[in-house]
């Protein structure tokens, strides 16, 4: 939820990721205002370089400089509606900004030099925010997890009760989807290249053209720059950094969110009355229904699961950007990178932040565990009963029989409102009482022994998890 005192205009429409979704320093990385302070950041750099060729001197350089945080928007959206062209009406308004050294800005340069080369530090630097978050949740599932791992309780495949689990095991399922996405993240983080200083379709020519007699190549220009920004650059770039890693990119969050609304999705069912076993943390003050007082819905998790879907939209925008991008670049992709971008980011952020609020403060109703433990987890322990009579000298066929028919009658029990009267059944059955003792069935259906080795397993994930680098970082330019 937004900070108190956002400055949004309510008269007009705005996105929800502008002030509703998404934390203040994310948003302020994709406002316009940064864009603008970030690409004359990339024209001083590039200026400083091009000082070093000596093609822009001291004056020029220290005027360049001295007027790169003047910015007015005001200025150069009044001039882009006579020209048609955002950057060249920001290059227009900072030259006369900047009389001295104006000339100069922008040599050498197209569009793309400055606005792609911005476009990588910004979802590199977003993706930092996002993975340290990431980072951050996994610890919280870690600690979940080690106090979990003994609580026995029942799992539940096709939403119908299967054998018994343990809390911290089931959580560990979860931790380790998105441990898969934390690799993935980190993948894309280091393959985001950037574009690098190249000109109208990646060659250089304007620049080398340029740069002849200084001494100096466009290589080293690009080193110049990019080392500000904290960035490095591909082999291959045409007018663009390839629209392949935006997808790359776009795809690792659609993960995160994949796993994420899995997760929320459980926590609604769990939460149900059905369930009953464990709930998000709802504020003393918190109202659940406007109409009904004594709801408290999973909001939080409704809330994930219905962000979330919003990811494989953005991812699949990504993918038709890098799958129709023809030649050397085609504006195309331009309009809704403008959206797809910041707001996947900002989207993720969102549900990382209110997973992490979930399984902070997660209530756990250890008496309904036991109820339904009690009630259906008895059921798991039919198998070993058979192996055991077998064991004992009984025929398998014959034992599957019987053992079926009490089966029957114990869930015909249920239905009707009664406790589970397996135990009792098996333990008076005549043939199995002839191959086990009674107290033995009853031991056997004891949902207790039936964990294997899912405490060990769950605390071996929480080491991985305490063990992980944190995710790469970038300097704030």
């Amino acid at each position: 939820m937004c900070e108190p005192r956002c400055a949004v205009d309510y008269s007009s429409y705005t996105s929800s990721f502008s002030w509703r979704y998404g934390r203040k320093e994310l948003r302020e990385l994709f406002s316009e205002r940064e864009r603008r302070r970030l690409w004359r950041k990339v024209w001083v750099s590039l200026a400083t370089s091009q000082a070093k060729s000596g093609l822009v001197s001291p004056a020029e350089l220290a005027d360049i400089i001295a007027h790169a945080d003047e910015i007015d928007i005001d200025a150069a959206l009044a001039i882009e509606a006579e020209i048609g062209h955002d950057l060249m009406a920001e290059i227009t308004v900072f030259a006369r900004q900047a009389s001295v050294g104006g000339g100069k800005i922008h040599l050498g340069a197209t569009s793309m030099d400055i606005e792609d080369n911005v476009e990588t530090y910004r979802i590199r630097r977003a993706l930092a925010l996002v993975g340290a978050s990431l980072d951050e949740l996994l610890m919280s599932f870690s600690e979940a997890i080690r106090r979990h791992a003994d609580l026995v309780c029942m799992a539940f495949t096709h939403l119908q009760p299967a054998e018994p689990t343990t809390l911290g095991y089931r959580l560990a399922v979860y931790a380790q989807d998105l441990m898969v996405d934390s690799l993935q993240l980190r993948v894309a983080f280091e393959g985001m290249t950037a574009k690098g200083m190249r000109g109208a379709v990646g060659t250089s020519a304007s620049y080398t053209l340029l740069l002849e007699g200084t001494g100096r190549t466009a290589a080293e220009q690009e080193r110049d720059v990019l080392a500000d920004f904290d960035l490095r650059s591909a082999e291959i770039s045409t007018q663009t950094y390839p629209r392949k890693l935006d997808y790359s990119v776009l795809a690792a969050l659609a993960g995160v969110g994949a796993s994420l609304s899995k997760f929320a999705a459980d926590m609604r069912i769990l939460s149900s009355p059905g369930f009953g076993e464990v709930f998000e943390p709802f504020g003393a003050k918190q109202v659940g229904s406007s109409a009904m007082p004594f709801k408290r819905n999973p909001i939080m998790a409704e809330r994930i699961c219905s962000l979330a879907r919003l990811l494989p939209g953005f991812a699949d925008a990504a993918w038709q950007n890098a799958a129709t991008n023809f030649l050397e670049r085609t504006l195309d992709d331009s309009a809704n990178r403008r959206s797809i971008l910041p707001e996947a980011l900002l989207c993720t952020d969102e549900i990382l932040r209110l997973a992490r609020r979930i399984i902070d403060g997660i209530r756990i109703e250890h008496r309904r565990i036991a109820d339904n433990l009690r009630t259906y987890g008895p059921f798991a322990g039919t198998e070993a009963v058979m192996m055991q009579a077998v064991k004992a000298g009984g025929d398998r066929q014959a034992l599957h029989g019987v053992i079926r028919e009490a089966a029957m009658k114990a869930w015909t029990a249920l239905a009707d409102g009664g406790e589970n009267p397996l135990p009792h059944l098996l333990a008076d059955d005549s043939l199995l009482r002839d191959l086990l003792d009674p107290a033995e069935i009853r031991n056997l259906l004891d949902p207790s022994h039936h964990i294997g080795d899912a405490p060990l397993r769950a605390r071996r994930l929480a080491d991985k998890i305490d063990a992980m680098e944190a995710f790469p970082r970038i300097a704030v330019v």
